[in-house]
């Protein structure tokens, strides 16, 4: 049984409850000084840093990405917009488990293993609390399905941006180019503060060539928000500056025209005003949709275009090389005549072959027994072998090839698009360089028809050819010829470098066109027969080729087969340039399979010149020669 302890006294009792009410009382005083202390602490000594982090909790910062510039074509038509859109993005540091997220947002919102593996690789070019675009271009009933269920998806949102449209498709994909989603390695390239909030990039063509005119400065929004993070208002924004818009040398109209031309069939045409290097047209067939492009291909879209036997991906414009065959022969006979090799009315015999003194071994002309006796004109108009044949060997490989680079064959014209290939201009150092061979003299004879190892681009003969119709002044090829800030803005014209002049004597020039203009009005020209030159107000000066694919090997190959096996054979090409006396346009042609330059290639460039002549309005047009058309016509080149 416990007892109740008594105290001694009355006296002791209350002793001991004076301390300890006492030690209670430090103890709350102590507490109380600590919790003052604190808030002292916290107000005075660390307000600045809190009062930041309580702001940033309740403002957000949204990037504003800057409006991509428009680009048109020489008559205003716009060839690349943008288009209001809506898409779907991710806050990554608002999602807990990422994969359960995609798998339940799936059964909302249709997402492809596209999808899905782009947005991943996406995640490592983001910050975590930067939003990252899951899917492009909702349509409308994937916006709605996803708004009754949005409550479940936090850190998941749609937001609207404007995204890159090509109106006109397939017809200046090459040209225009496209753009797309911004690739982990562009992405450690770029100025991280000038594409803040910037999805895509120029990825070929124009877009990628003029990536920093066209994409301007970006701006910012902060943003009030709840503690669902949903925006409440905005408290300051500062508007992103567009992009320059890019006013093209292009024709829409002739582009569209000559494509039509080609009916098809594969190939590629340019066409430039030899007065200022504007390219006119600059198509390949077959081509593809860039649509397809901007938010990211398909790989099954992708697998279709690169399996294509046609190669649509390929620019062959300006990547295309294929043998030139006789179109190289005005080129040749005027660096005879410049290099004083020749005079215009010298003479070649032509007996349906050329031997190189001392060797077996002959070299062909197109007629089995020759042309007869040729002047420089008759040569050029009846693309006679023998003639070439002969000034190549004379001129030697080395002047040969120095002459022609002159014509930028052997380089890239220097074109504003990016990606362009040289072509081939073969010589002794080439040959030794790629295949460890030494040259032969036959080589330097088949170079002087476009046989043997050249290799050109439809984009260099076209630019050849301007600078010959110039009268020798090469301009470098060009497709920007404008700039503005906005619509309401005036044009600035963009920069171009100043020509150079190739030629030296006029006259020279002069001999090598009479010989092109009978190609196209002479009846023995190769070209007569296709007609290109009837109706057509002005002379028109051209020259045909059909390059070989294969070698002949023996008497069993000749001309004396249906159509469809010579173009199985045969690439073929056509040059051309109008008004003969006041050149406005030069035009290269080749079809990758063509029976003959002047029946197969040389239709679609007066189809072009056609087309040229509707676009042109009369105040602008040469005046017409009618005498010379008809000297022309009736009294062909002779010597």
């Amino acid at each position: 049984m416990n007892e109740r302890r008594e105290l001694p006294d009355e006296g002791a009792r209350r002793a001991r409850f004076a301390r300890r009410a006492l030690a209670g009382f430090a103890i709350m005083l102590a507490l109380v000084l600590a919790v003052a202390g604190r808030f002292v602490y916290l107000q005075v000594h660390e307000h600045a840093e809190y009062s930041t982090r309580a702001k940033a909790n309740r403002v957000r910062l949204r990037h504003l990405p800057p409006p991509r510039g428009l680009i048109f074509d020489r008559e205003g038509k716009l060839l690349a917009d943008n288009i209001p859109a809506f898409r779907l993005d991710v806050i990554p540091d608002k999602v807990k488990h990422m994969d359960a997220l995609l798998e339940r947002l799936a059964m909302v919102v249709p997402l492809t293993d596209d999808d899905i593996r782009r947005f991943k690789q996406s995640l490592k070019q983001h910050r975590s609390f930067e939003p990252v675009p899951l899917k492009f271009r909702l349509t409308e009933s994937e916006r709605d399905r996803f708004a009754v269920d949005q409550w479940q998806f936090p850190g998941v949102s749609i937001d609207p941006y404007l995204t890159r449209n090509y109106p006109y498709g397939a017809e200046f994909a090459h040209v225009v180019g496209y753009v797309g989603r911004i690739d982990e390695k562009e992405q450690a390239k770029l100025d991280p503060d000038r594409y803040a909030g910037t999805t895509h990039i120029g990825k070929t063509g124009l877009e990628k060539q003029y990536e920093n005119l066209l994409h301007g400065t970006p701006g910012y929004e902060l943003v009030e928000v709840n503690a669902d993070q949903r925006p409440l208002r905005v408290l300051q924004r500062v508007p992103a500056k567009p992009g320059r818009n890019l006013y093209l040398t292009i024709d829409e109209r002739l582009q569209r025209a000559t494509i039509a031309a080609f009916a098809g069939q594969t190939g590629a045409a340019v066409a430039i005003d030899p007065r200022n290097g504007n390219v006119l047209a600059m198509v390949t067939v077959p081509s593809f949709d860039p649509n397809l492009f901007v938010n990211g291909i398909s790989q099954a879209d992708y697998t279709a275009l690169l399996d294509d036997p046609d190669k649509p991906l390929l620019n062959r414009a300006m990547r295309g090389g294929y043998p030139p065959g006789s179109i190289v022969k005005p080129f040749l006979g005027l660096g005879g005549l410049e290099m004083g090799l020749r005079k215009p009315d010298d003479t070649v015999l032509s007996t349906g072959t050329f031997y190189i003194p001392g060797v077996a071994r002959g070299y062909r002309d197109d007629q089995r027994y020759g042309a007869g006796r040729v002047n420089l004109m008759q040569a050029i108009t009846q693309s006679v072998n023998t003639y070439f044949y002969s000034l190549a060997l004379q001129m030697g490989i080395q002047r040969l090839d120095q002459w022609m680079a002159k014509f930028g064959f052997g380089s890239p014209t220097g074109i504003d698009l990016p990606d362009e290939t040289g072509g081939v201009l073969p010589s002794p150092e080439w040959k030794r360089k790629t295949f460890k061979q030494p040259w032969y003299p036959g080589e330097t004879v088949i170079s002087g028809i476009g046989q043997g190892y050249w290799m050109v681009t439809p984009l260099q003969m076209a630019h050849a050819l301007a600078s010959l119709a110039g009268d020798g002044k090469s301009f470098t090829p060009h497709l920007l010829a404008a700039t503005s800030d906005g619509l309401e803005d005036p044009e600035t014209p963009y920069p171009q470098a100043p020509p150079k002049q190739i030629t030296h004597d006029p006259a020279d020039v002069a001999a090598v066109v009479q010989g092109m203009l009978g190609v196209v009005n002479s009846p023995s020209g190769t070209a007569y027969k296709a007609g290109i030159g009837q109706g057509f107000p002005y002379l028109i000066a051209g020259k045909t080729g059909t390059a070989e694919r294969y070698s002949r090997t023996s008497e069993a190959y000749n001309t004396n087969k249906n159509l469809a096996y010579l173009a199985e054979r045969h690439r073929a090409w056509f040059i051309c340039f109008a008004p003969a006396d006041h050149p406005q346009i030069a035009i290269a042609v080749v079809l990758e399979q063509g029976a003959w330059g002047g029946t197969a290639a040389a239709p679609i460039a007066r189809k072009m010149l056609d087309q040229w002549l509707a676009d042109t309005p009369p105040s602008e047009r040469p005046p017409i020669n009618t005498a010379a058309t008809q000297s022309a016509v009736a009294a062909p080149a002779t010597p």
